[in-house]
């Protein structure tokens, strides 16, 4: 059970392994129109890589409440009597798969044979958003875990765990970066679960206490919002990396409209020189912007010092533009300004002495 691009490259692992299936089934969600007035038929991922597999492939209900209900495909869905003591060989497994499953579904299968792969190092990160979140944390290390799926009442991602993986966090990962590497070390771990399962040697290790975990709740669009006077550059730059590919940033302007960041980075990994020189002409005033031609790029003030790079935004209402072309749109360019501010006044800071960057100097 699946649906996106974390799913596919779980399925592609476990689709080589097969010592370890007889039969595999996909169940994912149903092709939807979206876009202006439903243009644009959106297809599972999973959907079309099964097809691919030439595997079976069978679409749930769109409706959740209609899900709770939904019979689970030959053979897999039992009936009363043998409800009570299930096929060793019936596995279910979920990887990316945003539904709750009911207590009936779950029921169908014995324990150690209803998994989830899920991309944290549990109990970090239980929720919906686990790669995100991380991300926006600024953690050190990352990784991914098998775990045994539990009731909803008894607790979400909560289940015991299987097996993990651990690793450092790649450095300036973006969400699909991080979700590719993680899917495709999950698959590798499920496989390796299986392995164990099969040979007899899987044990499962209940989840350390997870009173202190940092959660994964849904992101919403107050987290995309951007406030160049109380955040930093990395601030910012990390919510580009985590939430971008679903929602864009968007700074409010003074008058009230919203502005797309569409692309930013750190100045400070520019040429030492272009920073230098660049730098030295921006007002310290939080918010201020000035053009670098050099770069086709916007030099933003944010809290404590730091300096964000734009070179890519889409005014409401207007397309995608780059920071040169919305630079020279701006009237208070077209009037001879060589700085503005960018983004609602209210809260602008002039920060105190400059701090010494001894990553340049020394």
């Amino acid at each position: 059970m699946g649906r996106d691009e974390f799913s596919c490259l779980v399925l592609e692992e476990l689709y080589k392994a097969n010592d370890v299936w007889k039969q595999l089934l996909i169940a994912t969600t149903p092709d939807q129109h979206i876009g202006r007035r439903g243009s644009v038929l959106s297809i599972s991922p999973l959907k079309q890589l099964g097809e691919k597999f030439d595997l079976p492939v069978y679409t749930i209900p769109q409706v959740k409440k209609e899900f709770r209900s939904w019979a689970l495909p030959p053979p897999f869905e039992l009936n009363s009597d043998a409800r009570n003591d299930p096929p060793q060989d019936h596995l279910l497994i979920t990887a990316s798969f945003g539904r709750i499953l009911s207590e009936r579904m779950l029921s169908l299968f014995q324990y150690g044979r209803k998994l989830n792969v899920h991309p944290s190092l549990l109990p970090a990160y239980r929720g919906p958003a686990p790669i995100q979140h991380s991300i926006l944390n600024d953690d050190k290390e990352t990784g991914v875990c098998v775990i045994e799926m539990l009731k909803k009442k008894e607790g979400i991602d909560a289940g015991s765990l299987w097996g993990c993986t651990k690793m450092e966090m790649p450095l300036n990962s973006t969400f699909p970066m991080l979700r590719d590497t993680l899917a495709t070390e999950g698959g590798k771990l499920l496989v390796s679960v299986l392995r164990d399962m099969i040979n007899g040697k899987a044990v499962a290790q209940p989840q350390s206490p997870a009173e202190n975990a940092p959660k994964a709740p849904f992101i919403l669009p107050a987290d995309a919002t951007v406030n160049f006077h109380t955040m930093t550059a990395d601030e910012i730059y990390r919510r580009w990396r985590a939430i971008s590919h679903q929602t864009p940033l968007v700074l409010p302007l003074a008058d009230g409209k919203p502005l797309q960041l569409l692309y930013v980075d750190l100045a400070d990994t520019w040429v030492r020189s272009d920073y230098a020189i660049a730098t030295a002409h921006l007002p310290v005033a939080t918010g201020t912007a000035i053009f670098v031609k050099k770069q086709n790029a916007l030099l933003v003030r944010c809290a404590g010092w730091t300096i964000l790079s734009i070179t890519a935004v889409r005014p409401e209402n207007k397309p995608a533009r780059t920071a040169a072309q919305f630079w020279n749109g701006l009237p208070e360019v077209k009037a001879g300004e060589k700085e503005v501010v960018l983004g609602e006044l209210t809260g602008q800071v002039e920060l105190g002495p400059r701090p010494i960057l001894k990553h340049f100097f020394g």
